[in-house]
């Protein structure tokens, strides 16, 4: 059997490549949503009214093993579009992927500029970190749907702050009915568009205005006060041993002053969800300030002691402990327990937390264990020299990670 994925554009059919025209042409059987079989009054084989990947999955299955069958699909096969769900295909037929035009390629298109710096980002039928997303690039496409209106996002926008910004909409776009708004989002907020539009949102003012992309960043860049705060130097070595990366989930066990937390939002923006739990209330006061001083929408704050407070939180990750209150051990099985291949860095400063952690480890039989001993000094200006001032040492133990996390494991 012969498969053809077909990228068929918004709709309008002066809109198909050459290609897929002659796939469609050679199909026995042309599956797809109604509106883009209509595409094809022309087409005198078998039409099969399909759009989600069950109802094609039990259409092919009715058809013969030496067919040629054709799958139409919105936009382009490869961005955002039903062919992720039809994988499996490939098992038991020879499928091929032929383009068509994306929404973000023929919407740029209209406004007359490129696109290769855009974000694209679909919030069709899924939630994603909007205001991360927007507060970092200077440009970000949108695919709406559901809960997601353009109404809906322009209100979220000016929520966080961001009513100022740029917004251009497009509706029915290649069709003859298509229009093309543009306004301030504060003013769009008010307006109802098609349920099935595309965005596009300029923040030009962080143009040139990239933030470090290292970690470690320098305490005074923090609020605190008398709250215990993971300094710079551990810090950094501390989020190395996470192993973050672009989606992931981590807890913040013990935040403090939410330094290791606002680095590992910072870090995962746009894809990556971190939990800062913490039990006093000073420091939940300060982490929330931290998280506004950073701009960051992608770091939950919650109040309680921990193993507690870990109960209903979404599974990690990866696991920083960076105060336990004794604790250690119940912390560190709860994690497991919720994902047994969980990252795990603990920060400890007393024996005790120590050896209680690598029990918790070897009785885990974790993989990747090891185990840092960092003795950090800063220079302080004593009149005209400077005179190395030592800090306490802290011991930094991590374990446990998805295999590919590690170089160990490439």
């Amino acid at each position: 059997m012969q498969i053809d994925l077909i990228g068929v554009g918004m709709g309008n059919p002066n809109l198909l490549t050459g290609q897929a025209r002659e796939a469609v042409a050679a199909s026995d059987r042309l599956i797809g949503a109604q509106r883009m079989l209509d595409c094809f009054p022309d087409y005198t084989k078998e039409k099969i009214c399909a759009a989600v990947p069950d109802k094609i999955s039990q259409a092919i299955t009715k058809c013969g093993k030496d067919e040629r069958i054709a799958i139409l699909l919105s936009g382009d096969c490869g961005f955002y579009s039903a062919a992720r769900g039809l994988e499996w295909l490939s098992e038991g037929a020879a499928v091929r992927h032929i383009p068509g035009i994306s929404s973000l390629q023929y919407f740029c298109a209209q406004l007359g500029t490129g696109w290769e710096d855009v974000y694209p980002l679909s919030l069709h039928g899924r939630d994603a970190d909007l205001i991360g997303i927007v507060s970092n690039h200077p440009r970000t496409f949108l695919l709406t749907g559901g809960k997601w209106t353009v109404k809906a996002i322009c209100e979220r926008l000016c929520e966080h702050g961001f009513g100022n910004l740029l917004v251009q909409v497009g509706e029915r776009l290649s069709y003859p009915e298509e229009q093309i708004t543009r306004g301030e989002a504060r003013v769009l907020c008010h307006r109802e568009f098609d349920s099935l539009a595309v965005m596009l949102i300029h923040n030009g003012s962080i143009r040139g205005k990239t933030q470090p992309a290292t970690c470690g960043l320098p305490d005074e860049w923090f609020l605190r006060t008398q709250v215990p705060m993971t300094k710079s130097e551990v810090r950094a070595v501390s989020l190395s041993k996470l192993w973050l990366r672009q989606g992931m989930t981590v807890w913040d066990v013990g935040a403090g002053t939410g330094s290791v937390a606002i680095e590992a939002a910072r870090m995962l923006s746009g894809s990556g969800l971190v939990c800062a739990v913490e039990k006093e209330k000073e420091a939940l006061a300060l982490i929330e300030q931290n998280r506004l001083r950073f701009n960051l929408h992608n770091l939950n704050i919650i109040a309680g002691r921990a193993p507690a407070a870990l109960r209903e939180l979404p599974i990690p990750d990866a696991v920083f402990v960076g105060g336990s209150s004794g604790g250690i051990s119940a912390i560190l099985r709860d994690a497991l327990e919720r994902n047994p291949k969980v990252r795990l860095v603990v920060n400890a400063i007393t024996l005790e937390t120590v050896g209680a952690t690598l029990d918790c480890f070897n009785e885990a039989a974790l993989p990747n264990q090891e185990a840092v001993q960092l003795s950090v000094a800063r220079a302080k200006l004593v009149g005209a020299n400077h005179m190395m001032m030592g800090q306490n040492p802290i011991y930094i133990l991590s374990a446990g990670g998805k295999a590919g996390y590690g170089i160990r494991d490439l």
